[in-house]
């Protein structure tokens, strides 16, 4: 039995759709995503750590390139001479870490604030104005 981590391609925008029929045919996958703090409260609060990819664990003498190629939502395999490449357990696990990091380092909205308060911006381009 050989598992190995593939890359899978997605098609424009399907990662989250291509992630659920994964999972829903018992493949393992990883999908990094990012949190996001956006403007407008409806609007997602992740985004694709890599837009267009996600990881499969498997192994392809038991599932064939070809169920991974046609699953809706799917582009391909990630190939180089017609070879699927390969990541390393290693490199999937410094993904997780980092993406853990980053998401722990997501800072919540300032609670409290309303439309008509005064704020004193503190970085970026306006640092040090105050403004309404």
């Amino acid at each position: 039995m050989s598992l190995f981590w593939y890359v899978l391609h997605s098609k424009p925008n399907q990662e989250e759709l291509l992630c659920s029929q994964l999972e829903h045919r018992n493949i393992v996958v990883y999908y990094p995503q990012l949190r996001v703090q956006p403007v407008n409260p409806r609007a997602r609060k992740s985004k694709p750590f890599f837009p267009g990819y996600l990881f499969v664990h498997v192994d392809l003498e038991k599932i064939p390139l070809s169920n991974l190629m046609y699953i809706p939502g799917a582009r391909g395999v990630v190939s180089f001479d017609r070879q699927p490449a390969s990541v390393s357990d290693d490199v999937i696990d410094v993904i997780k870490k980092n993406v853990l990091q980053m998401n722990r380092d997501v800072k919540e909205p300032q609670k409290g604030i309303k439309q008509g308060d005064k704020v004193l911006i503190k970085g970026g381009p306006f640092e040090g104005y105050q403004a309404i």
